[in-house]
């Protein structure tokens, strides 16, 4: 699969590596020439967002058209400081308006690092994906891009529940810098609902 990434940083480095790793084919654009988002979303069959949450419109705006029906993954958080920026909806609501693409909320819960990790497993189990998204070809897609980092997706619901994922990161951020174990606050599904 070809895969287009928006973004030279961390992020885009860590899964553009495990995908191409993987044996596909992919393209990360920087900031450099001024048409590089545009041909790495022309490039891609998926697009990967990967830039801070400031940079999201002006990014999209210089992909312009290539993206027009594209599945799209976004993986930024709208969150500033540790706290979400987000008051109604959600941001990828908002790159799907802005896009015209197929969008998918994935990735967004976890630290550049742990997506160099291969695969990313804690105690013997795969790490679980969250995934927010309306179209079912696009979710069966970036289901397949999780599996081949070796990681297990998760159904999030529609789109509109992105802005979820996007609070859970903004609460898990702080507690981390608080120095608190994020996923040390929820019990393991066997208590799940009553013990």
């Amino acid at each position: 699969m070809r895969i287009g990434i928006l973004g030279a940083g961390n992020m885009a480095d860590a899964l553009g590596t495990q995908w191409a790793r993987a044996g596909h084919e992919v393209r990360t654009s920087g900031r450099e020439p001024a048409d590089a988002f545009a041909q790495a979303a022309e490039f891609g069959e998926v697009v990967l967002l990967a830039v801070r949450h400031e940079g999201v419109g002006e990014t999209l705006r210089a992909a312009g058209s290539a993206l027009t029906g594209k599945v799209l993954i976004d993986c930024t958080n709208p969150v500033v400081d540790g706290e979400l920026v987000t008051r109604t909806g959600s941001a990828a609501q908002r790159v799907a308006e802005l896009s015209g693409a197929r969008v998918v909320k994935a990735f967004n819960l976890c630290h550049e690092d742990v997506w160099r990790m291969t695969p990313p497993a804690f105690d013997g189990a795969p790490l679980v994906v969250p995934l927010c998204g309306d179209d079912p070809a696009a979710l069966a897609t970036v289901e397949s891009l999780v599996r081949d980092l070796g990681c297990v997706p998760a159904s999030g619901g529609g789109l509109a529940r992105a802005g979820l994922l996007e609070a859970t990161a903004a609460l898990v951020i702080g507690l981390w810098r608080g120095g608190a174990d994020a996923q040390a606050i929820l019990p393991p599904l066997a208590y799940a609902q009553g013990g």
